[in-house]
Parts: C-alpha cells; structure tokens; sequence
C-alpha cells in the first residue's frame, strides 16, 4: 500500500504559482478647442462616461479654463474604448472635439 503511494505522489505535477497582475490604468482627457460647445462637452461626461450633472460641470469648466479635464482613470481597452466613443459623438455632432488616454 504505502508502494503505491509513493507511485501516485511522483505522477503528480507540481503547480506553477502564478503571480497576478493589476492590468495597467489609462487617464481619459478630454482637450480644449474653439469650437465644441460646453453644452456638448457636459453631454459627453454624462453620456460616456456616466458622470451626475454637478461633476460633468466641473469637468468641463476644467477643460474650458485650463485646455485639459480628467474624465476618468480606466484599465487599456476601456480607455479606448471610451475615447473612440466620444470621437464618434464628436464627428456625428460636427465638433472637432478630442479625447486622448495616457498611461497613469
């Protein structure tokens, strides 16, 4: 008894531990022009990005005033994802409005 055992011990693989990860997080920004209005910029933050009317405001003051406003932190694809979303309400609606994501 104790023969096979020892037998069945040695077929048994060893698992590898394997170490996770938390995936790399992307800041969405959103960036200033002449032409979009503050009005689309609000309708973005909440459309998209799902933000209550008060942060969008403060959101978008911020892209107004100092060129750039921070939407949100996300992992790769969903930054991309977001900021092809807004690209497309942008080119739908006729505003040059841009989006971009940066490694945090």
């Amino acid at each position: 008894m104790n023969e096979e055992k020892i037998q069945s011990d040695e077929n048994v693989a060893e698992k590898e531990k394997l170490k996770t990860e938390e995936p790399s997080l992307y800041r969405v920004i959103l960036l200033n022009d002449d032409y979009t209005t503050m009005e689309f910029v609000i309708h973005v933050l909440e459309t998209v990005f799902h933000k209550p009317l008060p942060e969008a405001t403060r959101i978008m003051l911020n892209v107004h005033k100092n060129g750039v406003g921070l939407c949100g932190v996300y992992t790769h694809e969903i930054a991309e994802t977001k900021v092809a979303e807004v690209h497309a309400m942008a080119a739908e609606n006729q505003f040059p409005l841009k989006c971009t994501m940066e490694k945090e």
